[in-house]
């Protein structure tokens, strides 16, 4: 299942579409290796530059370069320190390969023989690149904002994404005939290609405030300025979002590095001489203070890690004046083509530094040599810039980290025009009126919507859109084939109020099922927009499998119609709902519920209310219930379609706790009940072992309930992985009244496969996953032990199927290969316990299709 918002991938499909049937400039590729023509050993971060261009490079750690360019140029010239400059004749439009050797500066003098010796391995030891780099890591402390007591600066973001590497054949296609102004040329060497047609821009101007005691940050946006799609088609906020989270902030004094919701070790991380290789490559003298030229590559040129350059200060502080970021192109980043990120300091009063300009370009494709793509340029200026003056407390009030200014979307042109640090080019300031004209094009919203169609699901009608489609047919044992349609209004009808609904149908048990709810948005919001505050009533009828608990999809797609296994035990249920949903800036949300429940068994499932007599059979529960959720999820970042709201994970835990209580007399309600549940959801980022997703879970039920209203523990008998639920648990096999579990999922993000010569090139991902839950029954809530509790389930040969957790906790492992096709997931699932219960499998195999780079 897809876990990226309904927004982004219409919006990445529609470019892909565009991108369609290009054709592209012819260029000219060379590559080949530098060595020393005494030695014959390769030479390392040699220079090379195509004369009459500007375009060059450095050789990598082992004396080989590559380069590409469009235009008539002839030459490539070599260079490097102690060794005479060598220039090679290319030809222009062909790929070929020139091999150089460079002759040293030394074989020039008569009295002096050099001889060649066997180079010599790279080691850490008595390595003055690597002690260099280590006294770096020793001053990280002090050359970090947090050193200072208070910080406060202004800061300006400007986002930009593309679609790029556009051939002319694109460019002059029919539906871009009239509108040529909407493409931007570069230099054909640049990241990106010549073509591009720029597709989202955004600025942003805030006032930042850091503390150290109590420590917090304070971020108050002044400014925003944005280009906005319809609505229809694209969520404004959510795609904002998603490009904040892909473009984050780069610390290079962090351990690890976010770039494309990836984490990269960074080159000074206090393991890296353990993954890096680093080369003293020059001195400059010709600045004060003196610079030390230091490069760096991986030792494992597929891991997650960075290859460029550092600049450090010789004061004394060991500082970063200046750092050069890359990528290998044969690193396991999905979809990434090049990478580029360029970060500039500047001497703060008591003569250390801080970060004045960073820029970060990341370019996107299919295939990872040609083609068409997308790139991404962040660049983030920072000003104004002081130290050690405190701030008034009144600035630091509230929860809220982030505060944006009523009119900071309503900014004059006038006032970007004077509080940019940079004058936008042209092209890039035309670049808001272009995308409005972009959309105007018919048959650019044709294509939207199809696109919206495919991907989210819904048709749009204006006022009211119908959907999705991948519920209007699916099958089950039970209802058999089912047909189902619905739909939702949109804002276009109110931004107050809100109704959904669907109908469907089971041609095997005859019966329709329905819903139909009212949403009514206390704050004038979308009710998906952040913050949520709004109050629903609803009321549902349709069948449901115990036990089954699905994230951001609906229980009637049809994927999840093929089913292993004996599955034909179904609930009917009605659902009277009056809910009420409040989110706060801080992201603590709260929701109170009113639930009038009504439960009959379905196809073979039963209610038995005694073990003594097959007449004591009930053909209905009957609840009345009020509950009250609080959830805190701290710096939480997220994405919103029309269908869902999709958390982007991060580092920060997300904490749940559930109270429920049954009434007894209101409402027609049965029993006296109450129920708690706690969840803990946390993210650990292990450098480069990837990362692992760790869930713990706890509930209690008190109350003598009927085994319905216990805890029917998550199973899945499809054939889809699943991560929250037990992948080789029955449908309703278990059920407590009390239980803790832990689900841990770790991705190791290749660092295995990336070492193996045969594997390394398919840019498989290892995962593992290990589930174990603990639980239990009392004896009231057990007919085992109690002969007045309703009874457990039984299939047609007799067998019980349902079962309390009395023999020792339910576990579960996998190992699997993500990555598959860049998008696949396939897992080897082994049971552990329990493997005497009628009709379970010891083991399996399970995928999942997950979009992620």
């Amino acid at each position: 299942m897809f876990r990226y918002s309904i927004t982004v991938r219409s919006f990445l499909l529609l470019a892909m579409v565009l991108l369609g049937f290009t054709s592209y400039a012819q260029q000219t590729a060379v590559s080949g290796t530098v060595t020393d023509v005494a030695t014959k050993e390769t030479i390392p971060y040699a220079s090379f530059i195509i004369t009459g261009s500007g375009k060059g490079g450095r050789t990598d750690a082992d004396g080989k370069y590559n380069i590409s360019i469009s235009g008539n140029y002839t030459q490539l010239k070599f260079s490097y320190i102690g060794y005479k400059t060598q220039v090679k004749t290319i030809k222009p439009g062909l790929a070929q390969t020139i091999n150089v050797q460079l002759q040293s500066e030394a074989m020039q003098m008569n009295e002096v023989v050099i001889k060649g010796g066997k180079k010599p391995p790279y080691r850490n030891k008595e390595n003055p690149a690597v002690e260099l780099i280590r006294k770096v890591i020793a001053n990280k402390p002090k050359n970090r904002m947090e050193s200072y007591d208070y910080v406060a600066y202004q800061k300006y973001e400007r986002m930009l994404f593309s679609m790029s590497n556009l051939s002319e054949k694109f460019k002059n296609k029919k539906i871009f005939r009239n509108y040529q102004f909407l493409f931007q040329e570069q230099d054909s060497t640049k990241i990106g290609g010549k073509n591009m047609l720029p597709v989202f821009q955004q600025e942003k101007l805030s006032d930042n405030y850091f503390r150290k005691n109590p420590e917090k940050l304070k971020t108050v946006v002044i400014a925003d300025k944005q280009v906005n799609f319809d609505e229809r088609f694209v969520d404004n906020q959510g795609l904002s979002s998603y490009f904040d989270r892909m473009y984050q902030d780069i610390d290079i004094y962090d351990n690890n590095i976010s770039v494309v919701s990836n984490l990269l070790l960074s080159p000074i991380a206090d393991g890296a001489p353990g993954f890096y290789k680093f080369f003293i490559t020059d001195t400059i003298r010709t600045q004060q203070p003196q610079l030390i030229e230091l490069s760096f590559t991986p030792r494992n040129k597929m891991d997650l890690l960075f290859e460029g350059r550092l600049y450090v200060t010789m004061d004394g502080n060991y500082a970063v004046q200046n750092a050069f970021l890359s990528v290998n192109k044969n690193i396991n980043l999905n979809f990434v083509r090049a990478l580029e990120a360029r970060l500039e300091f500047e001497q703060n009063t008591d003569s250390r530094y801080h970060l004045s300009k960073s820029n970060l370009v990341v370019d996107f494709g299919i295939t990872k040599k040609s083609g068409a793509g997308f790139t991404g340029e962040r660049t983030v200026t920072y000003k104004d810039y002081k130290i050690n003056e405190p701030i008034a407390d009144s600035v630091y009030k509230g929860a809220a980290a982030l505060v944006i200014v009523p009119d900071a979307k309503k900014k004059s042109e006038q006032f970007w025009v004077s509080n940019r640090p940079e004058a936008l080019s042209a092209a890039n300031a035309n670049v808001y009126r272009n995308l409005d004209t972009l959309q105007s094009i018919p048959s650019f919203k044709r294509t939207m919507d199809i696109v919206t169609l495919f991907f989210a699901g819904y048709k749009d009608f204006g006022p009211f859109e119908m959907g999705p489609v991948n519920t209007f047919y699916s099958f089950n044992s039970v209802e058999g084939f089912r047909l189902r349609l619905g739909g939702r209004t949109t804002t276009a009808l109110s931004k107050r109020y809100y109704f959904e609904t669907y109908a469907a149908y089971g041609f095997e048990d005859m019966k329709w099922k329905y819903f139909l709810s009212g949403t009514y948005s206390l704050n004038n919001k979308s009710i998906y927009a952040f913050p949520q505050n709004y109050l629903r009533a609803s009321f549902q009828r349709d069948t449901k499998i115990p036990g089954q608990e699905l994230q951001f999809v609906q229980e009637d797609n049809f994927l999840l119609s093929f089913k292993r296994g004996e599955n034909n035990m179904m609930l009917y249920n009605d659902f009277y709902r009056l809910d009420y949903v409040h989110e706060f800036e801080n992201h603590f949300s709260y929701s109170l519920g009113l639930r009038k429940w009504s439960q009959t068994p379905g196809g073979s499932l039963y209610f038995n209310n005694s073990a003594q007599s097959l007449f004591s059979r009930t053909n209905q529960i009957n609840t009345s219930e009020i509950s009250v959720n609080l959830r805190y999820a701290p710096h939480e970042k997220f994405y919103q379609g029309k269908v869902y709201r999709t958390p982007l994970v991060d580092k920060y835990p997300v904490f749940n706790l559930r109270y429920t209580a049954g009434i007894k007399g209101v409402l027609g309600g049965d029993y006296s009940y109450h129920n708690f549940l706690g969840s803990i959801d946390k993210r650990f980022y292990l450098s480069q072992l990837g990362y692992a997703d760790v869930t713990l879970e706890g509930g209690y039920n008190a109350g003598k309930l009927p085994f319905p209203l216990l805890s029917i523990h998550r199973a899945n008998q499809t054939y889809a992985y699943q991560l929250q639920s037990y992948n080789l648990m029955n449908f309703l096999e278990f059920v407590s009244d009390h239980y803790a579990s832990i689900n841990i999922d770790q991705n190791f993000n290749g660092f295995f496969f990336n070492k193996i010569p045969l594997l390394q090139k398919l840019k498989l991902r290892e995962v593992m996953s290990f589930k174990a839950l603990y639980g239990g029954l009392r004896d009231e809530n057990n007919p085992a032990k109690n002969t007045d509790a309703m009874q457990f389930v039984r299939n047609t040969d007799g067998m019980q199927i349902t079962q309390a957790l009395d023999n020792g906790p339910y576990m579960e492992g996998s190992v699997g290969v993500g990555n598959i096709f860049k998008v696949l997931r396939v897992d080897a699932v082994k049971r552990f316990s329990y493997l005497d219960h009628p009709n379970v499998s010891s083991w399996g195999i399970r995928a999942r299709v997950k979009f992620d780079f």
